[in-house]
């Protein structure tokens, strides 16, 4: 329950992933009340409110500096400020910061305003055609070979369609990893730069997806989705 004292309010709001159409109204307004906008990235942020002439401070927030920006952002909001906070596109919170301002605003009392909006998870889970009654968003996998391995593990084990997000210059490696984790028939869809110019999807096994793209320079923000299919039996080596 929000602290019947508080004034001030704290928005998570999200913003556009590529077409800067895609804002709501509810968030334009939300950011022209805003005494104070932190931003994970000022510069990307910047370029929005210009485009929608909404003149307003910008303070960085990002996970370099969240633990020691997150007690004056509390601050500022009981003590009476509309204090926003935005990720560089998408929803804060998911595979950007926002967890750790969330978790102390609820603890301080505070009962924080959602403002959804796009997301490059939802538009991909859309988009790639796969079974999406349920699916399991992984995030970021880890880098380092022991942990990704057991992270791939889990995923071919799940039967449900999963959700990562990866670098441009990894993208490849990761497909590779499934065809030879889950067998190249695994069903997967690719989704690149989303709402963008240069909008790409591509559907179909890893195996094929991967002879398509051989030899491609990969560029832009990549969602990929793979369905561990539970009734398709995967060769052994």
């Amino acid at each position: 329950m929000a602290n019947s004292e508080q004034t001030g309010t704290l928005s998570l709001v999200a913003t556009p992933i590529g077409n800067l159409e895609d804002i709501t109204l509810r968030a334009i307004r939300v950011l022209q009340e805003a005494d104070v906008i932190y931003a994970e990235d000022t510069r990307r942020s910047r370029i929005l409110l210009d485009h929608f002439e909404i003149k307003k401070k910008l303070i960085p927030y990002h996970i370099f500096n969240e633990h020691g920006k997150t007690p004056e952002l509390i601050d500022r909001v009981l003590s009476g400020e509309k204090v926003v906070l935005v990720s560089d596109a998408g929803m804060p919170c998911i595979a950007d910061p926002g967890f750790l301002l969330m978790r102390s605003a609820v603890e301080a009392g505070i009962e924080p305003v959602i403002v959804p909006g796009v997301s490059a998870l939802t538009f991909a889970v859309a988009a790639s055609a796969l079974p999406s009654d349920q699916f399991i968003f992984c995030g970021f996998l880890p880098v380092k070979s022991g942990r990704r391995g057991a992270a791939l593990d889990a995923i071919a084990a799940s039967g449900k369609t999963c959700v990562i997000f990866e670098s441009p210059f990894r993208i490849e490696k990761l497909m590779n990893e499934i065809a030879e984790k889950m067998g190249p028939e695994t069903k997967i869809s690719l989704t690149r730069e989303a709402t963008k110019v240069h909008e790409e999807i591509l559907r179909g096994t890893v195996g094929d997806v991967l002879a398509r793209t051989k030899g491609r320079s990969w560029k832009g923000e990549c969602v990929l989705l793979v369905y561990a299919d539970p009734d398709v039996e995967k060769d052994a080596d």
